[in-house]
C-alpha cells in the first residue's frame, strides 16, 4: 500500500519546468502512488482511485486553483462519505498561497521528502484544521470551496496584472511592482485608464448581521491565517470566517500601507480599515466578480455571493512543531504581511 499518493496538475506553472523530476523521483517506488490529471473533470474520478489505494497522505502537486478544485471534489456537495487522511500541497504553482499557509515552501521534492518522511514516523503532530470557503453564485450549481477570495479594487489589480502585464514578459517581480505602484496612482489620483487598474464599484456586504457598503480597495476573505495574521499560526473558531475590507479613501490605504512597511497594522485602529468575523458573508454585487484560489466567479443575474464556511479539514502542516500552541484568531490583531506577502497576492494562482 502506498505511504502517499500525489495528484500532479501538469499545466501549473511550477511543473511546466519541474515536474519531469517529480516523475523521475516518483518512479519505482512502491510507496508512493503518482498520478497526473490534465483536466478538470477527471479529478473526481482520479481521487476516487486513490481513495481506493488508502494511502497515508493525499498530496496536491499544483497551484491554489489545482487545490480548489481537488477540495470541491473531496469535500463539496455529493462527495462521498468516507474517511480520508489529511492533504499536503507542495508549492508548484505561482503564488502558493495554499503551500505557504501549511509551511510548504522552496523545493517541491524537498517539501515531498518532507511528506514522506511524516508519512512514515506519524502526522499526528503536524495536523492541523482549516475551514473552507464555500462560494455559491446564486446560479444553482454545486458549491466551490476555496481558501482565499479576493473582491473589490483587489480583484481588479489581480486581473490587470495578469490580463496586462504578465503578456509582455516581464519578470514576476518587476509585473508585481508595478502593479502595486498602478494601484497607488490610481488611490492618490483617483484615476482610470489603460495603463491603470479600473476603480473600484460600490459593493454592498453583510458580514452575519452587520451591513456596510462602499467602495473598497482590498476586500478578502480567507482562512490562511499566516496571510492575514504575518505567519503566526491561530487557531480557528468553528462556523466563522474572516473579512478584511479596507475602503478607497487615499488616506486610509496610504496610512495602511505605511503601517504595513513598518509592521504595525493592527497595533492601532486605522479608519476606513475593518476586520470582520461572521457564519456567512454576502457580496452584494451583479456586474463586478470575484476571484478565489486564482479562479474568478461572478453571480448570476439577480442573486448575490454567498460565503459559508465548511466544517474544519485536516491538512498536513510540514513545518509544524511538534508542542506548538495556538490562539484564537480574535486575540490576534492583524499585522504586517510585509511587501513580498503583498506582491505575492498578484500572482495567478493557477
Amino acid at each position: 500500500m502506498a505511504s502517499i499518493a500525489i495528484l500532479s496538475n501538469p499545466e501549473s506553472d511550477g511543473n511546466k519546468s519541474r515536474l519531469e523530476r517529480l516523475r523521475d523521483y516518483c518512479a519505482g517506488r512502491s510507496d508512493i502512488l503518482h498520478i497526473e490529471v490534465e483536466r478538470t473533470e477527471d479529478v473526481g474520478i482520479v481521487l476516487n482511485r486513490i481513495a481506493m489505494a488508502q494511502p497515508d497522505v493525499i498530496v496536491v502537486n499544483g497551484g491554489d486553483g489545482t487545490v480548489q478544485y481537488v477540495l470541491t471534489e473531496l469535500f463539496g456537495e455529493g462527495s462521498p462519505d468516507r474517511p480520508l487522511p489529511p492533504i499536503a500541497v507542495l508549492p508548484s504553482g505561482k503564488t502558493n498561497l495554499i503551500a505557504k499557509d501549511l509551511s510548504s515552501v522552496g523545493d517541491p521534492i524537498r517539501a515531498l521528502e518532507r511528506v514522506l518522511t511524516l508519512a512514515r514516523e506519524g502526522v499526528g503532530d503536524n495536523i492541523v484544521s482549516r475551514q473552507l470557503i464555500s462560494l455559491d453564485d446564486g446560479g444553482g450549481g454545486r458549491p466551490v470551496l476555496g481558501m482565499f477570495l479576493a473582491a473589490g479594487a483587489l480583484a481588479d489589480i489581480l486581473l490587470f496584472c495578469r490580463h496586462k502585464l504578465y503578456p509582455l514578459g516581464l519578470p514576476n517581480g518587476i509585473a508585481h511592482t508595478l502593479t502595486i505602484i498602478g494601484g497607488l496612482i490610481s488611490v492618490i489620483t483617483d484615476w482610470s485608464s489603460r495603463y491603470l487598474p479600473p476603480k473600484p464599484r460600490a459593493i454592498g456586504l453583510q458580514v452575519g448581521e452587520h451591513h456596510m457598503r462602499g467602495r473598497f480597495q482590498v476586500l478578502m476573505v480567507t482562512t490562511l491565517r499566516r496571510l492575514v495574521l504575518s505567519g503566526k499560526v491561530v487557531a480557528e473558531r468553528e462556523g466563522t470566517l474572516q473579512l478584511l475590507a479596507i475602503e478607497r479613501r487615499r488616506r486610509t490605504v496610504l496610512r495602511t500601507v505605511y503601517e504595513t512597511l513598518l509592521g504595525r497594522l493592527g497595533k492601532r485602529p486605522i479608519h476606513g480599515v475593518h476586520l470582520r468575523m461572521g457564519d456567512h458573508i454576502r457580496i452584494e454585487d451583479e456586474q463586478s466578480g470575484v476571484i478565489m484560489d486564482g479562479e474568478y466567479f461572478i453571480a448570476a443575474p439577480g442573486k448575490t455571493i454567498i460565503l459559508r464556511p465548511t466544517q474544519s479539514v485536516r491538512f498536513l502542516d510540514l513545518g509544524r512543531a511538534a508542542n506548538a500552541t495556538e490562539t484564537f484568531a480574535a486575540d490576534i490583531p492583524l499585522s504586517a504581511p510585509g511587501p513580498q506577502r503583498a506582491a505575492a497576492l498578484l500572482s495567478d494562482a493557477r
